[in-house]
C-alpha cells in the first residue's frame, strides 16, 4: 500500500496560507479508487518545532467535484481502531455514495494505531499469546485476581520498556490537535466529522478544545467524556450490558420457534442454567479447546455489539441453545457448538498484514487520558461493585489493570466539556447500546449546550447504518446541518431473532435473505 508524506507545524504557528496540503496516491490494486496519504504532525505539541510523528489515512475522493462541501473524517472507535481500514473496507465507498458524491471521505489511523509510528506491546502475536495465557481474560472467582492483576499490572513496565517514543504522546487530546491539523490541511476552514463509539471521546474533545472549529460534528456510540476521563466509565458498563442482555433473552422469548434458545423454562433460565454449569466445569470440544465461563460472558457481551447476529442457524441463540445442550452430554450438541463459534468469529475477522497493535494501542491511549487505582484492593473492591447485578460487570473492569502502574499523560484533557461551539453537535444513542450507554449520549447533549440528540428505540452498539431512520437523519445534517426536531426517537427495527423475508431482485427472482456484517459497531475481539 502506498503513502505519500508530508508534515506540518502547528496551525497557531503557520499561517493557513502557507500550512502543506496533502499529496494523495492510488493505495493498490486491491481497492481500486481509493486513495492513501501520509502526514507529519508534532509529536508533542507542547514542543511543535521539534520531531514529528507520521498519521495514516485514506480517502475515497468526491464523485461529483464540482458541488464538493468538503472532507469528512472518520473514526470507528477503539481505543485502537484504525480509520484507514474502517474506509478500505467498504465503509468509505458507501458513505460517499450516501452523501451523494459531496465529500471526500478520510479516516486515519490515530498516532500510535496500526500504519501512524504503531505502538508495540510485543514482537508477535505469538508473544502475546504466550504473556497473556498466564491469566483468564478476566477473574470470575476469586482465587484467580492475584495471577490477573500481575499479568496485567506488569504491562506497564513490558510495554514502556520498549522506550516507544509514542508512548508518552498518545491521549485523546493529541488526537484531536492532530485532527486540526489535518482539518488545515485538506483546506478546510471548519471540521465535518462522524465518530462512532470512542471515536464520540474524539469528537467530543475536539469540540472542547477547537469549538470555533466546527462545520458539522455527529457522534454516534457516545462516552460520557467525565464518565471516561475519571475511571467511572465501569458505573455505565455495568448496568448498561445487563440492560441489553435482558433485551436479548426478552426477544428471544418473543421470537418463540425463531429463537432456539427459548423453551418452557424460558431463554433467561436456560442460559442461567449454562453459566452455572460452566462455572462448575469447563466445556471440552472434539477439538481438543475447551469453553469456560469467562468464553461464555465474552460471546454474550459480543453478541450485544451486533443483534443482526442473534438470530438464525448460526447465531448466538443457537450457539447458547446447543452449549446449553452440550453441558447436559449432548454430543452432537457440542460439535454444533463448536461449528456455530467457528463460524460467527470467522464473520468479524478481518485480514490483517503483520502484528495488530489494536489492545497495545487501546491501553497506552486508555492509561494516557485515565488515573486508575494502582493497588490490587482497590480493584478487588471495585469488581464486586462491578459483578453487583451484572455478569458483565467485572469483564469490563478487571482490564483497568493495566493502566495501575502506567503514567497518565500530561497533555490530556480532562474537561471542561461545556464548549459553545460554532455549528451544532448531533449526538445518537441507542436505548439498548451494551458497550456505550445511552445515559452517555444524554449526558454529552446535556453538556454541550449547542447539540441535538436522537434516539434509536433498539439494540446494538451504534445505529448509524444499524437504523434506517437514524442512517437519514445524520446523513441529511452531514450534508447541510440540518437537525432533527426535539425528542426525535427512531423505532427499533424487528425483533432480531425473526428471519427477514427473502428480497425480489430486478428481475422478478426470489434471493435469499442474508445476515450483513455491519460496517461500524463491531466487536473488539480479545486476544
Amino acid at each position: 500500500m502506498l503513502f505519500t508524506s508530508l508534515s506540518a507545524a502547528a496551525p497557531e504557528s503557520v499561517p493557513s496560507s502557507s500550512r502543506p496540503r496533502l499529496s494523495w496516491a492510488a493505495c493498490d490494486e486491491d481497492h481500486p479508487g481509493i486513495e492513501c496519504a501520509t502526514f507529519r504532525v508534532p509529536l508533542d505539541y507542547d514542543a511543535p518545532r521539534g520531531p514529528t510523528t507520521q498519521l495514516a489515512l485514506a480517502r475515497v475522493p468526491a464523485s461529483d467535484p464540482a458541488h464538493k462541501v468538503g472532507t469528512l473524517f472518520v473514526n470507528p472507535g477503539g481505543p485502537g481502531g484504525s480509520g484507514v481500514d474502517l474506509v478500505l473496507g467498504g465503509f468509505g465507498v458507501d458513505l460517499e455514495a450516501r452523501l451523494l458524491g459531496r465529500f471526500d471521505i478520510v479516516g486515519f489511523d490515530p498516532r500510535g494505531v496500526a500504519r501512524s509510528e504503531p505502538f508495540v506491546c510485543f514482537d508477535s502475536s505469538e508473544e502475546a499469546g504466550e504473556y497473556f495465557g498466564r491469566a483468564p481474560s478476566f477473574p470470575y472467582l476469586p482465587e484467580q485476581e492475584d495471577v490477573f492483576f500481575d499479568v496485567y499490572a506488569g504491562l506497564a513496565d513490558r510495554c514502556l520498556s520498549r522506550r516507544e517514543r509514542i508512548a508518552e504522546h498518545m491521549s485523546t487530546a493529541d488526537v484531536a490537535r492532530d485532527l486540526d491539523q489535518l482539518r488545515a490541511a485538506v483546506g478546510d476552514a471548519a471540521l465535518t466529522y462522524l465518530g462512532f463509539s470512542y471515536g464520540t471521546q474524539i469528537g467530543n474533545t475536539y469540540a472542547n478544545l477547537f469549538p470555533q472549529h466546527i462545520r458539522a460534528l455527529a457522534i454516534d456510540g457516545v462516552l460520557d467524556p467525565r464518565v471516561w476521563t475519571s475511571g467511572l466509565q465501569i458505573v455505565d458498563d455495568r448496568v448498561a450490558t445487563e440492560r441489553e442482555f435482558v433485551e436479548f433473552l426478552q426477544q428471544c422469548d418473543a421470537a418463540g420457534s425463531n429463537c432456539a434458545l427459548t423453551g418452557p423454562e424460558g431463554a433467561a433460565a436456560r442460559f442461567s442454567a449454562l453459566e452455572a454449569a460452566l462455572l462448575d466445569a469447563a466445556l471440552s470440544f472434539d477439538d481438543g479447546s475447551t469453553y469456560t465461563y469467562e468464553n461464555l460472558i465474552g460471546d454474550a457481551n459480543t453478541a450485544l455489539y451486533v443483534p443482526e447476529f442473534w438470530g438464525g442457524p448460526n447465531g448466538f441463540g443457537q450457539l447458547f441453545a446447543q452449549l446449553a445442550l452440550a453441558v447436559q452430554g449432548d454430543a452432537a450438541a457440542r460439535s454444533a457448538a463448536l461449528a456455530v463459534l467457528i463460524d460467527i468469529y470467522s464473520s468479524f475477522a478481518s485480514a490483517t498484514d503483520g502484528y495488530d497493535n489494536s489492545f497495545d494501542a487501546y491501553n497506552a491511549n486508555v492509561c494516557a487520558d485515565t488515573e486508575f487505582p494502582s493497588q490490587l484492593g482497590d480493584y478487588s473492591s471495585i469488581g464486586s461493585f462491578a459483578a453487583d447485578d451484572s455478569r458483565f460487570g467485572p469483564s469490563w473492569w478487571w482490564g483497568n489493570a493495566a493502566c495501575a502502574e502506567w503514567p497518565v499523560n500530561d497533555d490530556r484533557y480532562p474537561g471542561p466539556w461545556t464548549a459553545e461551539t460554532s455549528a451544532p453537535v448531533l449526538v445518537v444513542g441507542n436505548y439498548f447500546d451494551g458497550v456505550t450507554s445511552y445515559e452517555g449520549a444524554v449526558a454529552s447533549s446535556e453538556l454541550l449546550p449547542n447539540s441535538r440528540l436522537l434516539s434509536y428505540a433498539g439494540w446494538g452498539h451504534t445505529a448509524f447504518e444499524r437504523s434506517d431512520c437514524v442512517t437519514e437523519v445524520v446523513v441529511d445534517y452531514l450534508l447541510d446541518g440540518a437537525l432533527p426536531p426535539e425528542g426525535t426517537v427512531c423505532p427499533a427495527n424487528p425483533n432480531p431473532f425473526v428471519p427477514v423475508a427473502p428480497a425480489t431482485s430486478e428481475d422478478g427472482s426470489v434471493r435469499s435473505a442474508q445476515r450483513q456484517r455491519p460496517w461500524i459497531g463491531l466487536p473488539r475481539l480479545r486476544r
